[in-house]
């Protein structure tokens, strides 16, 4: 996606395109004072590369400004050029002010073109020039109403959007929080249990119970690690513990059966080499497959190759399935940015993409965590 433009710049430019088009057909027509003109049209013209700033204002001076040219000449006033920066000024009322107050310089500048039409303009008028001056400050006040309307609720969508991509990250936070806490207490527990038989061994059999107090101290250090992770991913003190074990890779050939009941074409290719890793990466490369088959039996249209293999300390997750663009679920990818926040967390990375007919998705994790 390129770069946005910024507003001043378009403005200007808009403001001198406006003034290059009254200026060329000022010199191809050549009317009677037409010098006077060119200063008219250039300090319109030139009042609109600010109508953001002060749109009420300039909304409704640039119009007066270009109808003031009755007063050097009808000739003048009858160029066709000056139209394209009185319909931007009368655009502006309506795009720039969110409430009704351009009405009033709409009121300003339709008074004007009734004043100048009884004192200055010798023609004979009626109710066609009535019409005709509607059709000039009518419709760009009204498309400028309507851009604006949609420019907020464009805003509102936003806004929106980021809030629920908020609660689906705060959601993964507090999920990833929930399942530490889990294997914290599973590590505390053991301590405990190994600390008491350590101490019925100290006396009759010293050796064991070294050994004893060596696995404590093992796993008091993995459960610090994963104290770490915690305290930097959780938010708030609500969470229950849960009372379903924490699963894990071991777990993934029942979480592939239970996929393939719901109907789902699962091929399972699982590494047999695969190294030890942390409670903490172990659950969340599960959680990583058991969203990556989600997906897939939501939006996918047809088989799912899974597979996991290790990066010597760590672990890489790949799913590949056919994608259904046109599929009438087709999700809003808050499944995605939840396991990309579960996976910057953890120290590792996530890539997805759709190559010709099929998704892919990869993630790794790393086998000792930052």
């Amino acid at each position: 996606m390129g770069k946005r433009v910024p507003a001043w710049a378009f403005d200007l430019a808009l403001a001198s395109g406006l003034y290059a088009a009254d200026v060329t057909e000022l010199l191809i027509v050549r009317p009677e004072r037409w010098g006077w003109g060119l200063v008219i049209d250039g300090l319109a013209c030139a009042l609109l590369a600010f109508r953001r700033r002060a749109p009420l204002l300039i909304g409704t001076a640039v119009p007066l400004i270009l109808l003031s040219m009755t007063l050097l000449g009808q000739q003048l006033s009858d160029t066709a050029a000056p139209i394209l920066p009185l319909g931007v000024a009368i655009y502006t009322l309506g795009r720039w002010r969110s409430d009704l107050r351009g009405l009033v310089g709409l009121a300003v500048v339709a008074l004007t073109f009734f004043v100048e039409y009884q004192t200055l303009d010798p023609r004979v008028h009626n109710i066609g020039d009535v019409f005709f001056v509607a059709a000039l400050i009518v419709p760009p006040y009204t498309f400028g109403r309507v851009v604006l309307r949609m420019a907020q609720q464009k805003a509102l969508l936003e806004e929106r959007e980021e809030l629920v991509t908020q609660e689906a990250v705060r959601a993964e936070r507090d999920r990833i929080a929930r399942e530490l806490h889990d294997v914290i207490a599973h590590s505390v527990s053991a301590m405990v249990v190994q600390t008491a038989a350590a101490q019925d061994l100290v006396r009759t059999d010293p050796d064991r119970a070294e050994g004893v107090l060596r696995d404590v101290a093992d796993t008091g250090r993995r459960a610090l690690m994963e104290t770490g992770r915690l305290l930097h991913v959780i938010r708030d003190e609500t969470d229950e513990l849960g009372l379903a074990p924490t699963p894990g890779l071991a777990d993934l050939h029942a979480l592939v059966e239970r996929f393939q009941a719901a109907g789902l074409d699962v091929e399972l290719h699982v590494d047999r080499g695969l190294p030890p890793l942390p409670a903490g990466i172990d659950v969340s490369a599960y959680r990583i497959a058991e969203e990556a088959l989600t997906n897939a039996l939501r939006h996918g249209s047809g088989a799912v190759a899974l597979e996991v293999t290790s990066t010597g300390s760590g672990v890489t997750i790949r799913a590949s399935n056919p994608s259904a663009e046109h599929h009438p679920t087709h999700g809003s990818g808050l499944g995605l940015r939840g396991m990309a926040e579960r996976v910057a967390l953890l120290g590792g990375t996530l890539t997805h993409s759709t190559t010709g007919d099929r998704f892919e998705l990869a993630a790794t994790l790393p086998g000792n965590p930052q």
